[in-house]
């Protein structure tokens, strides 16, 4: 009898049980969703002239966390936690969790990668770090695919119970919550397509996630013309148990304007000429 070749292939799961769970551990909690747009035109242009001089392509993602770590860290409100049920605990250093791809076992794979202390670093610093996780050893982040002493070698029930008491244990110890799943989320889809566009996440552990969308050109009057602009779609969601909405409105406007002016990416040129000719000092 012929036999016909399969028209599919099998892949692993990689994590897709872990993640939904964690997902519907946090499902209940009353976010709300802000969705702006950030004129990106002064950043963009940054970025298409420092590639052109110097062949180097600059993460859009660490400039947005850079902007994240400065803006959080003058209103760390938006990145409180729980402590017991009577207290709150506001961390000094801000944690920015992020997906970064690497390739495992011949496919490309979510890693769940946290910029230490983001408020402190850099854009070039922040860039680099990014950079080198997406290569680096998997130890250096967590991902879906670490091995049989994963959370997804154990039967589905047990998987539930685990979440309970990692929840419990995070409620409890906020420390242990900033080690795992760091202060402030940071999601980049628009980086998978052209054109504006907002994405709206699920619930997420951390009380604050920001979630970078596309990127959409408009006409603007610019000093009495007609100009070309480019226009970032911002999800900016917060728990809204921990977030009022005066906060909320500060941080948010203190983040477009970090990002609207380009905050950190002078910077990156400074250190790179520094890299270049170590020692030199700059003529003025």
């Amino acid at each position: 009898m012929k036999q016909h070749k399969a028209d599919y292939q099998v892949v692993p799961l990689q994590g897709r049980r872990t993640m939904a769970f964690a997902m519907r551990s946090v499902q209940n909690k009353p976010m709300i969703h802000g969705l702006i747009e950030v004129d990106v035109t002064r950043t963009r242009a940054f970025l298409r002239e420092y590639k052109a001089k110097t062949g180097e392509s600059l993460s859009f993602t660490a400039f947005i966390a850079t902007c994240l770590g400065k803006a959080v860290d003058e209103n760390k409100a938006v990145q409180a936690y729980y402590k017991g049920r009577t207290r709150l605990i506001l961390f000094n250093e801000v944690d920015v969790a992020t997906v970064i791809e690497r390739e495992v076992a011949g496919h490309p794979q979510p890693m769940i990668y946290i910029i230490r202390a983001a408020n402190t670093k850099t854009f070039r610093e922040i860039h680099q770090e990014i950079r080198t996780a997406q290569v680096d050893a998997v130890e250096k982040g967590w991902t879906p695919a670490t091995g049989k002493k994963s959370v997804l070698s154990l039967p589905t029930f047990l998987i539930r119970w685990f979440f309970r008491a990692f929840w419990w244990l995070c409620r409890t110890y906020p420390p242990v919550r900033k080690n795992v799943l760091g202060t402030v989320g940071l999601t980049a889809v628009g980086m998978f397509g052209e054109g504006a566009g907002w994405g709206i996440p699920p619930a997420t552990p951390q009380t604050l996630n920001i979630t970078v969308g596309g990127i959409g050109v408009k006409r603007e009057v610019v000093d009495g013309s007609i100009a070309m602009r480019e226009y970032l779609s911002l999800t900016i969601s917060f728990d809204h148990e921990m977030i009022d909405g005066a906060p909320a409105a500060r941080f948010t406007q203190r983040l477009k304007d970090l990002i609207e002016s380009g905050y950190g990416l002078d910077d990156s040129t400074v250190e790179s000429e520094q890299a270049v000719a170590p020692g030199t000092a700059k003529k003025s």
